[in-house]
């Protein structure tokens, strides 16, 4: 049995898969595939690094159909990254907001901020140099190097980990060190590093597109007849993950707080959590979504500063699944004479029709502006 291979991957097939010294072999039906099947998307192809960077960061851990509008919108609003450095950072997150994942948001400002300031708009042009700008990882560093720079430096994201695991019949788990190490080293042994930028299009094209997680299209696969994972019905095995992702559930109550005037309360959020820099209604923490009879004025985010709020109606409950979290929120719409009897210093008083100003996580979004299937 290969060393790579745990028991459920233990057969032989002679002759049928790539072995890892093929690399010409692999690179020649590679792009020649790409050829006929590469992508056309707005940043293939130009060499401005601010473009590249900016593609790359909003698609970290986002669709292509999704991340393209969002592409197009910062494109259109922030031509250079000067204009995205001046910005404010309110200005940056509304932007940016329902694309979730919002520390790339500010990431990408703070980063355009040094840019602009200490580089003088010129982005670093080594793969070390770029991997040191705050929001940028090996991938991200890679794909700025090979398609800005033509830099010899493999892309290693999902889609290359998936075809490199299929076809060389890698077992090694993708979220642990050693794993990643094995398959960063094969996949620049395999880089073409005369046309890098083409190369790495060509692999995450080939995963996006023909080597797909659920089903790929094998029938019509290039590498059919040397694939060790086709040619041993293990396509559903590969790659491998070790560890089971876990997720802790949060309960957010919203207290939405509306006046005769429709002037209404919203805070910024500013401490290390999800949604940082994002704005919500006042909100309380508990174990379990409040109900009516735990809902008390001098238990809210007011506490003791008003007898007047009046209870109005309660949402149904709403539900966001992150990464490592779930939260599960209800919306508490209560009534108050005059909204300044409310206020402190963290508090921002709000006409209603101008939450559309700022930016607000999706969940709150969601409740803003229902849709005919959300009944309140």
């Amino acid at each position: 049995m290969s060393e790579h291979l745990p028991p459920f991957l233990n057969f032989t097939k002679k002759n049928t898969h790539l072995e890892a010294s093929d690399h010409s072999f692999f690179r020649k039906i590679l792009l020649d595939w790409y050829e006929g099947h590469h992508r056309p998307l707005p940043w293939k192809g130009i060499k401005e690094p601010y473009l590249i960077w900016l593609s790359e960061i909003i698609l970290q851990q986002t669709r292509v159909e999704q991340g393209w509008a969002y592409f197009e919108k910062f494109r259109t609003r922030f031509p250079n990254v000067h204009d995205l450095a001046n910005a404010s950072t309110d200005e940056v997150m509304k932007l940016w907001e329902g694309l979730g994942y919002y520390s790339r948001a500010r990431n990408l400002h703070h980063t355009a901020r040094q840019i602009s300031s200490e580089f003088g708009g010129r982005f670093p042009n080594t793969y070390a140099e770029i991997l040191k700008l705050k929001g940028v990882g090996p991938y991200t560093a890679a794909a700025i190097s090979s398609f800005a720079f033509d830099l010899p430096v493999a892309v290693v994201d999902g889609n290359v980990y998936r075809v490199l695991a299929r076809i060389f019949g890698l077992a090694d788990p993708i979220d642990t060190g050693p794993g990643k190490k094995k398959f960063a080293a094969l996949a620049q042994k395999l880089l073409d590093s005369s046309r890098p930028a083409d190369y790495n299009q060509a692999i995450m094209d080939f995963g996006a597109t023909q080597c797909t997680p659920a089903a790929p299209a094998c029938p019509r696969c290039p590498y059919q007849s040397r694939c060790l994972a086709y040619n041993g019905d293990l396509i559903r095995n590969l790659p491998v993950k070790s560890k089971k992702m876990v997720r802790k559930t949060r309960y957010f109550n919203y207290f939405v707080v509306e006046d005769d005037r429709q002037q209404m309360l919203i805070e910024k959020r500013i401490a290390k959590d999800i949604w940082r820099e994002l704005y919500q209604f006042p909100m309380l923490e508990t174990d379990a979504l409040l109900s009516e009879q735990d809902i008390k004025p001098e238990e809210s985010p007011f506490k003791k500063r008003t007898t007047q709020l009046k209870l109005r109606k309660i949402s149904l409950s709403f539900k966001q699944v992150l990464t490592h979290q779930v939260i599960i929120s209800q919306f508490i719409e209560m009534y108050v004479p005059k909204i300044e009897a409310l206020k402190k210093d963290n508090y921002i008083v709000v006409d209603r029709k101008n939450l559309d100003k700022f930016a607000f996580p999706k969940l709150i979004d969601r409740y803003i502006h229902p849709t005919e299937n959300l009944l309140f």
